[in-house]
């Protein structure tokens, strides 16, 4: 079946430069125009469609009032901006309702690479039920203690970026959420960047205070309301900065470049989000998988594909992919449990999450932590068993470190 793609301009000479463009997708995709956003919702409900691109700066109904909807509508369908520069206050609006940001003017290659990678992630989560919870998912738990430190720098009249950045790189969703801004074409940056303090960087303080206190991309969230049996939002953020130091050591230790040094830290600390996902939309299925786990000692992924049809990597992988952070960052969170799955037989983040994640739960003594095994037979493929005296002395010293 060909997906449906929707895009929505009030420049017809754009479609119409589209049309041109897309033919050589006419195989695979069914391709629809409007040129407004009324039109758009006329469309929508004659027809499904899986992702829909639309501009921002339309008469009538804008772009942001028209995801808005479209998001409440359709929660499965993939939701793209593609707008001028000079539209941040209206990006702004958007930014809870879209996936990605696309700056006009965007090469036509450009715009199908985006749509078939967002389309091909879909394929990490083929329940409908989890696509649309994932899709809707606008901003993930902080820890509250974090959340206050950062509004209160954002509303100093002296703050410095280094610092803001700092506080960002220690929690999950905040992470996940800034990267989804700067590696969006909108701002222009046009790299692959995966630093928080980097990310702070290049969008500056007050992209930064537009963002935090005005769109509210990161909320605080009662975290009690959070904690069911033995999980707590504070023991999986610990759990995450283990892991996320743990395979940075090991990346370092291998002598890779800069970069996947950074992704290897960065996907240890979002290793875990697709867990945030499932136990703030389902709390009660959480709850009965939690159980199913501690009461009846069933294997982590098996309880999790039992209750939710899906498990908490793939989750947490969709939810990035469709924010377009890096492959690389998807990969290692999609597999970090199960990493042969990549058909990727080299050192990469995935691997050093997934070593990392095995040594820090078997040797963690939090109730909230269940232990994962290591893949002996991908390390062995991947030529890197006999590291791992050399890796578990790593965890040592980083758990000395840490007192």
């Amino acid at each position: 079946m060909k997906s449906r793609i929707l895009f929505v301009d009030d420049e017809r000479h754009l479609l119409d430069g589209l049309k041109r463009s897309l033919r050589s997708q006419r195989n695979v995709w069914e391709v629809s125009f409007a040129d407004s956003g009324e039109e758009a919702v006329r469309l929508t409900e004659e027809q499904h469609f899986d992702v829909v691109v639309t501009d921002m700066r339309m008469p009538g109904m804008n772009g942001a009032e028209l995801l808005a909807r479209l998001s409440e509508n359709y929660p499965d369908m993939i939701r793209l901006i593609l707008s001028g520069h000079s539209d941040e206050a209206l990006i702004l609006k958007a930014v809870p309702y879209a996936h990605q940001f696309l700056a006009k003017p965007c090469d036509a290659e450009v715009i199908k690479h985006v749509i078939t990678r967002s389309l091909k992630l879909k394929s990490l989560v083929e329940d409908s039920r989890m696509q649309a919870l994932v899709s809707q998912i606008r901003s993930l738990p902080t820890l509250p203690e974090l959340y206050v430190e950062l509004t209160e720098l954002l509303n100093s009249d002296r703050v410095s970026v280094q610092k803001v950045g700092e506080v960002i790189g220690q929690d999950p969703a905040m992470v996940s959420k800034i990267l989804q801004m700067v590696n969006s074409a909108f701002f222009g940056i046009g790299h692959h960047i995966s630093s928080p303090v980097h990310a702070a960087t290049m969008l500056g303080i007050e992209t930064l205070r537009g963002l935090v206190l005005s769109a509210g991309i990161f909320i605080q969230f009662d975290t009690k309301a959070l904690n069911i049996g033995d999980f707590t939002l504070e023991a999986l953020h610990r759990h995450s900065l283990q892991v996320s130091r743990l395979a940075k050591a090991i990346a370092e230790s291998m002598g890779v470049d800069k970069q996947v040094v950074e992704d290897s830290l960065l996907a240890g600390l979002l290793h875990d989000i697709g867990k945030l996902i499932l136990v703030q939309s389902l709390p009660n299925e959480y709850r009965d998988f939690f159980d199913k786990i501690h009461d009846c000692h069933a294997e982590l992924l098996e309880a999790e594909r039992s209750v939710f049809n899906v498990d908490h990597g793939r989750v947490g992988a969709y939810l990035l992919g469709l924010w377009a952070l890096p492959d690389s960052l998807v990969e290692a969170v999609a597999y970090h449990h199960e990493p042969q799955l990549s058909e990727h037989f080299a050192f990469s983040p995935l691997l050093a999450v997934h070593v990392a994640d095995a040594l820090t739960s078997a040797h963690s003594t939090d109730a909230a932590v269940i232990p994962a095994g290591l893949d002996m037979t991908y390390l062995e493929a991947s030529g890197v068993a006999d590291r791992l005296d050399e890796w578990r002395a790593l965890h040592g010293s980083l758990l000395e470190e840490a007192g």
